[in-house]
């Protein structure tokens, strides 16, 4: 097991350690995830250029050691006023842009590509050398829609949830829609049937995602 320093930072199913001045650990306290195959999706889209953080080998399949980074995530640009919603989410686009444009690891699919799945503001780090994409524990093949849907449901579940972020929530939603997009109606469909599966989602949570999409489908689609 990787020897670890002092606890930096907990997420809804993991914890960050500190390592040394250029490498943290991982940690997945529930035991869902699978580091070594994470890290496989890492290197390969940062084989084509994508901007990931550098990961190696753990040797354990909770614990996925990568690349320690400096500066404030997008969610916490945004909360300080570093970053303005229309730039954040004009950023969110173009990863999602640039992402797509990487092929899929599934041969047989020509469409597909490497998907995030999870691609919201906190888990873009704001670096000095550029933004950087983490979390990559749902990636998987597919479609792009789906991708475009899920960074779009979160988004508008604090949108629609009433809690401080809610507005500005739904002006960072308004924006990355805004920006020509490649969600669709079977990608929406889909994202909302994979949140309310997600075992990390509170009861609150699950209840918002009727409102969530019909503010999507109002915003991307024009629908009532």
């Amino acid at each position: 097991m990787t020897v670890t320093g002092r606890l930096l930072g907990s997420g809804r199913s993991a914890d960050v350690y500190e390592i040394d001045d250029a490498w943290v650990l991982r940690r997945d306290r529930d035991g869902w995830g699978d580091a070594s195959a994470e890290a496989e999706v890492m290197t390969y889209v940062r084989q084509h250029g994508y901007p990931v953080p550098r990961v190696r080998p753990s040797g354990s399949r909770t614990d996925l050691v990568l690349e320690r980074l400096s500066g404030p995530t997008m969610l916490d640009a945004l909360t300080q006023g570093h970053l303005a919603v229309q730039e954040a989410g004009a950023l969110l686009a173009r990863l999602l842009r640039q992402l797509h444009a990487v092929p899929g690891r599934n041969t047989g699919d020509p469409g597909a590509r490497v998907l995030h799945l999870d691609l919201h503001p906190d888990n873009v780090m704001m670096t000095p050398d550029g933004p950087r994409v983490i979390d990559w524990s749902n990636a998987e093949d597919g479609h792009p829609g789906l991708d475009w849907g899920m960074s779009a449901v979160i988004l508008a579940q604090v949108a629609v949830g009433g809690e401080p972020l809610a507005a500005p929530a739904r002006a960072l939603l308004t924006a990355l829609l805004a920006d020509p997009s490649d969600l669709t109606d079977a990608g929406l469909t889909e994202a909302r049937r994979r949140r309310a599966g997600n075992p990390t989602m509170t009861r609150r949570e699950v209840g918002l995602l009727p409102a969530a999409e019909q503010l999507i489908r109002a915003l991307a689609f024009g629908d009532d």
